[in-house]
């Protein structure tokens, strides 16, 4: 028996007795309307239809009529075949934001979710567990970021897995910078937080997992050695970041939520633009998906102000690079990772034979050699010499 039915048969036992009750003066009108839940003028037209016609006179009259605001069944199987032939897989809202924007829609994410379910093209979510508190967000952005890896396929059409890695605020959710690698590690870390700083400034403290290129750990699930920096850690102390280890996954409970929902979502996303390029997946994560992701997921920061500090691009970009320390040859070249990096002349001095100097290295694959503060030459990829330090060093 249908729900409508039961209430049907409630209020009519209701009425038999408020009505029994009336007839025998016991109540009046007005009090029995009240018991009723109606006006006064709706129980005379029950209590007349009920004199008239019996009970039947008190059925719902709507009973086995289709509702006028019904959606129409061939609207109905337009959706569930757009769905079936074009985005099976996706989640009701995901495939619900695409029909509503590209195909016509008009109906209710709620109607589409429910018919989706009905026809069993999608599984009901499980019920959920006990509620957790979460963790408050900080109240201004740059306060805190929160940067972290997921492997998974995210372009449907090759072979191996790929690391997605996002840099986001903790106070709005919003993820500055996202793109695709081979293997999440030092210079992953470098690009994203490049891409922030250059947009954003320097944040107050970064958040992270103690992955090895994050943190040295000295015993497996101990706490990290705040004096054994990496790469990462000297940066980020050089200028003046806070960084902080999370000690368990529930503490990284705000990226992994968002990895679920970009694991569900990008993919897709990717395999319906057609790409199949990882350069071509990263400049679409740029331009295209993450300006949707965030104008649809983040939130705003509780409180109006701004915790970024702006600083120019040449106080943080030979800070975010991998550095180390070598000693000049005879031949006034440095010997890096297989290449040999010949220092140009300079007006500082004849040559660095036997000198101390410092190379760095930068996610991009260039490398520049410095003595003290200053830059003396910057190379490409390949170890050639960049044209436009010459004239500087010279």
């Amino acid at each position: 028996m249908k729900r409508t039915e039961v209430l049907n048969g409630v209020r009519m036992l209701k009425f038999r007795d408020v009505f029994g009750r009336w007839e025998k003066g016991r109540l009046s009108e007005l009090e029995a309307a009240e018991l009723l839940g109606v006006t006064e003028r709706t129980f005379r037209r029950w209590r007349r239809r009920y004199g008239e016609e019996g009970e039947g006179g008190l059925v719902d009259r709507r009973l086995g009529k289709p509702s006028p605001k019904r959606v129409p069944e061939a609207e109905a199987e337009r959706i569930g075949q757009l769905y079936r032939e074009r985005y099976q897989g996706f989640t009701a809202k995901h495939f619900h934001e695409h029909a509503v924007a590209k195909h016509g829609l008009n109906w209710s994410y709620t109607w589409t979710k429910s018919y989706l379910q009905n026809r069993g093209y999608l599984k009901r979510a499980p019920r959920r567990g006990a509620h957790r508190r979460k963790r408050l967000r900080k109240p201004l952005i740059g306060m805190m970021l929160h940067q972290d890896g997921s492997r998974h396929c995210w372009i449907p059409s090759f072979e191996s897995a790929l690391d997605l890695i996002i840099t986001l605020d903790d106070a709005t959710g919003e993820i500055y910078s996202g793109f695709l690698v081979e293997e999440e590690g030092t210079f992953s870390t470098f690009r994203g937080l490049t891409d922030v700083f250059a947009k954003h400034g320097l944040p107050l403290s970064l958040y992270t997992d103690r992955g090895s290129h994050y943190f040295h750990t000295p015993k497996a699930g101990e706490k990290v050695d705040p004096r054994a920096l990496t790469q990462v850690g000297r940066a980020l102390a050089q200028l003046g970041i806070e960084h902080i280890a999370a000690y368990s996954p529930q503490a990284r409970g705000r990226c992994e939520r968002i990895f679920r929902t970009l694991q569900d979502r990008l993919p897709k996303e990717i395999a319906l633009a057609g790409i199949v390029d990882l350069e071509k997946a990263n400049q679409f994560i740029a331009e295209v998906f993450l300006p949707d992701y965030n104008a649809r997921f983040a939130v705003a920061a509780a409180e109006p102000g701004n915790a970024f500090v702006p600083v120019a691009r040449m106080q943080w970009h030979d800070v975010l690079c991998i550095q180390e320390d070598r000693i000049v040859g005879n031949d006034n070249t440095v010997a890096f990772q297989g290449l040999r990096l010949q220092i140009p002349r300079s007006r500082i001095r004849a040559h660095f034979v036997k000198a101390k100097v410092r190379v760095h290295q930068y996610y991009d694959g260039t490398q520049a050699i410095f003595h003290g503060p200053r830059c003396l030459a910057r190379f490409c990829a390949n170890g050639e010499l960049i044209e436009e330090s010459v004239k500087w060093a010279a």
